[in-house]
């Protein structure tokens, strides 16, 4: 079976995997995966916009944290919608940089959002 999907997504689970890695060490399998599909760009074009990808994923993981290990409950409303108002901000970010990755690399395929807030 050969299955593709667009560069952006694979430098996107590329960087979820290298965060997850960073902070639990329970996915060697899957970094290496993608380790090896991101290899064969020229990583030093996209550099920048991969390092930026990586920090807010990382951000993005703080932010969510503890509304995955089901304490949301000791959180006040006003703080679960703050994070949540930062998640999508920062998701909007994300889509910026995966886009820019997919220029960089010469790719047509880039995530496009109708009716949403990113646009």
């Amino acid at each position: 079976m050969n299955i593709t999907f667009p560069i952006i997504e694979l430098f996107d689970r590329y960087a979820i995997a290298c965060v997850k890695w960073q902070r639990t060490k329970t996915n060697e399998d899957e970094l290496v995966y993608y380790k090896q599909q991101v290899d064969q760009f020229d990583l030093d074009l996209v550099h920048e916009p991969l390092e930026s990808l990586t920090s807010i994923h990382n951000i993005i993981w703080d932010l969510e944290w503890q509304l995955k290990t089901g304490v949301e409950d000791k959180l006040p409303l006003a703080e679960i919608g703050e994070r949540a108002i930062a998640i999508r901000n920062f998701n909007n970010k994300r889509v910026a940089l995966k886009n820019e990755i997919a220029e960089l690399l010469k790719d047509t395929i880039k995530e496009i959002k109708q009716d949403h807030l990113s646009e």
